[in-house]
């Protein structure tokens, strides 16, 4: 035992054992700011053309300044309306139509996620002070925001993208 638990420790300091190298206790976030408009439950489509307000606290309204220069941004933000029961889900079917094939949830854009983090890349339609206009953000009112990043095709477009055929492939109505 006392071999195998001196094998265990040389093992995970080398690198040899990444799982045991996960940390298991939770991250904790501090909201930046909060989501503004009129969705009330979480939805599956129709958020292009939602236009929403994301309020920053107000002691972060200089960390803002030049966001203005970019047409897009990445919002991150809390998925606080998923249960505990649906967040420990590891397969779905995308968008939620049995039609598409059963997949892991980290090769879908699902709710369901062991941790409920949602991410957006929304067109700015303005800043005032602390309070940012987009379009396109699909988290409903009061959604918690985590961060803001700004969209640089540059970084956030790989030129060798692809994706699996399912993405693509527009399925009748149902």
């Amino acid at each position: 035992m006392i071999l195998g638990n001196r094998l265990k420790s040389l093992l995970t300091k080398l690198g040899l054992m990444p799982e045991e190298l996960i940390p298991t206790e939770p991250v904790g976030l501090k909201p930046i700011g909060i989501v503004r408009n009129g969705v009330r439950e979480p939805r599956m489509e129709g958020w292009e053309g939602l236009l929403s307000d994301i309020i920053i606290r107000k002691n972060l309204t200089d960390a803002l300044d030049g966001i203005e220069g970019y047409s897009h941004v990445i919002v991150l933000f809390h998925l606080h309306k998923v249960p505990d029961e649906q967040r420990g889900r590891t397969q779905c079917h995308p968008r939620g139509d049995p039609r598409y094939p059963l997949q892991g949830v980290f090769a879908t854009r699902t709710q369901n996620r062991p941790n409920p983090v949602g991410i957006s890349v929304v067109k700015l339609v303005k800043r005032r002070r602390n309070v940012l206009r987009v379009r396109g953000l699909d988290a409903i009112n009061a959604t918690p925001v985590l961060d803001i990043k700004p969209y640089i095709p540059n970084y956030d477009v790989p030129p060798d993208a692809r994706v699996p055929d399912w993405v693509s492939q527009a399925l009748p109505p149902r």
